[in-house]
């Protein structure tokens, strides 16, 4: 007789031999391409920051403030030669280069996306499962995930911030706590309906330890869900910070991110729009490409929705 892990492990090899490769459905559809490559784009523009052409986004010349895209100068290196420089997005109000600030301020928010998405996901992940199957466990779980809930998540990190005071670490953890109880949830119901299957009752017949049926049994059917859902934690993860910036909360101003180049440019915004337009459009271009990824994920991974492709 074919034991319950020999039976699901023969259903999945049969379903996965039913489907086409996942790599050529990923590469075949659209969203996922062009999420996929805006994001390497933007890996990119963040790692060679220094090597691009770039020049130190904290450095203030107030000669040349407020300057529009294009305007050219001369830098004087520190071996005395000179050298033309193009401030292709022009500069801001202290004459920094917008450009430079631009391409280093996509380091912090994909650090802070991918940190938030990483944590909420494995935090989650271990408290959705516990809650999920251990029955007298769930109630409590839930009403602490509820109460988390019930607070607005840009209040709840404008607290936390304004209690341990701003910082990256803080901004992190602050963008976090909101997010968690929404993954919690997620697995939660993955696993009321998971744990109700005839495999992990039997699994459970014949004596299997919790640790082992979560891990064979339940923990696989959550990981097709979660990597969609660790992309829109991302791209919330991404926005909250740029609010938190916005708003002088967030990150310290003399540390260059998409939110507070936004937010020393608002007060000249109708004067000089390069300073707000660069960088919204690199936030809103970042986030678009999250997204897409997202729905591109989802509708490969999902069998009902991979039909289509």
């Amino acid at each position: 007789m074919a034991t319950p892990d020999l039976v699901d492990s023969a259903a999945q090899a049969a379903a996965a031999a039913e489907r086409p490769g996942m790599v050529r459905q990923l590469a075949g559809n659209p969203s996922v391409v062009f999420g996929t490559v805006v994001l390497l784009f933007m890996v990119v523009l963040g790692l060679l920051a220094p090597t691009l052409g770039t020049i130190d986004p904290a450095s203030i010349d107030p000669v040349w403030r407020n300057k529009l895209p294009g305007t050219e100068r001369t830098l004087t290196l520190p071996s005395g030669q000179d050298v033309a420089f193009v401030h292709r997005m022009g500069t801001d109000s202290l004459g920094r280069d917008l450009y430079s600030r631009v391409i280093y301020g996509a380091r912090i928010s994909l650090i802070v996306g991918i940190v938030v998405a990483a944590i909420s996901i494995a935090v989650g992940l271990v408290i959705g499962l516990l809650s999920g199957y251990v029955r007298w466990l769930d109630g409590i779980v839930m009403r602490v995930m509820d109460g988390l809930m019930s607070i607005p998540g840009i209040l709840l990190a404008i607290g936390l911030v304004s209690l341990w005071g701003a910082g990256l670490a803080t901004v992190i953890i602050a963008i976090t706590v909101p997010e968690i109880p929404r993954v919690v949830r997620l697995v939660r119901s993955i696993v009321l309906s998971i744990r109700e299957e005839p495999y992990v009752e039997a699994a459970i017949s014949v004596g299997t330890p919790l640790v082992p049926i979560l891990y064979r049994h339940v923990l696989p059917n959550t990981i097709a869900p979660l990597l969609v859902q660790g992309t829109y934690v991302c791209a919330s993860a991404i926005l909250l910070e740029a609010l938190l910036s916005f708003l002088g909360i967030g990150i310290p101003p003399e540390t260059p991110t998409w939110g507070n180049i936004m937010a020393e440019g608002r007060v000249l915004f109708q004067v000089f729009p390069h300073n707000i337009l660069f960088p919204g459009v690199f936030l809103a271009l970042t986030i678009l490409a999250v997204n897409l990824l997202g729905d591109g994920l989802r509708d490969t991974l999902d069998p009902r929705m991979a039909k289509r492709f």
